[in-house]
């Protein structure tokens, strides 16, 4: 739907963001501006220092799924399907829309508003909010961001605890995302759920936080 890479690429990218954020490794150092952190990291040749370290790093728990190898096997058809073709069809099927509208607004207006969205992770969640985990990172929480990429816009807790699945506090706090998976877990299709105790959140915002939260 969202034609980020498959889930290999892009869990490769993200744990070497994580290992080398802010620096020369990291794939869309907020250090190189707004633009270079959004999209243009997109746009040109992988810094040097982003390959070499990347391949330090130990990826075969990925290669080991058998979900991720077939995802990554059949990644441009089932891309091309579920993101332009079955978007496309289904407005102008069920109810009555032209082709025409249904490529252009369901398919590729979608696409184009979900990418920058997404994007906003990578920028404006690096450069502006406050910081009540840790001062001493660039990731912030952002409010805008959160709104519009389903509850991904708590970035200084995601960096800060990046092994906890919320992405954010548990509670009450907008994240649907969280949603999703819980009730995927309730499901049983979702299991090892891990989580940062809240006695360890609030020793980190003493010790490393702005003091915002």
């Amino acid at each position: 739907l969202s034609v980020q890479n498959d889930i290999y690429e892009w869990s490769r990218d993200h744990r070497v963001h994580h290992k080398y954020s802010e620096t020369d490794a990291d794939p869309h150092n907020a250090r190189r501006g707004f633009f270079f952190s959004h999209i243009g990291w997109l746009f040109v040749r992988k810094h040097q220092e982003v390959i070499e370290k990347g391949r330090k790093l130990d990826f075969t728990d990925l290669l080991d799924d058998p979900v991720v190898r077939f995802q990554r096997k059949y990644y441009k058809s089932s891309v091309v399907l579920m993101c332009f073709v079955i978007p496309t069809f289904v407005p102008w099927y069920l109810w009555g829309e032209s082709l025409w509208n249904a490529y252009f607004l369901a398919s590729i207006l979608r696409y184009t508003i979900s990418l920058n969205v997404t994007w906003l992770v990578n920028s404006a969640a690096h450069m502006y909010g406050n910081r009540p985990y840790d001062k001493y990172i660039n990731p912030r929480q952002n409010t805008f961001v959160t709104l519009g990429a389903i509850g991904e816009g708590f970035h200084n807790y995601h960096h800060t605890f990046p092994f906890d699945y919320s992405a954010s506090e548990l509670g009450l706090t907008f994240n649907p995302t969280t949603w999703f998976i819980d009730f995927m877990f309730w499901l049983g299709l979702v299991t090892d759920r891990k989580q940062a105790p809240k006695e360890m959140i609030q020793a980190r915002k003493e010790r490393t936080g702005d003091g915002s939260a």
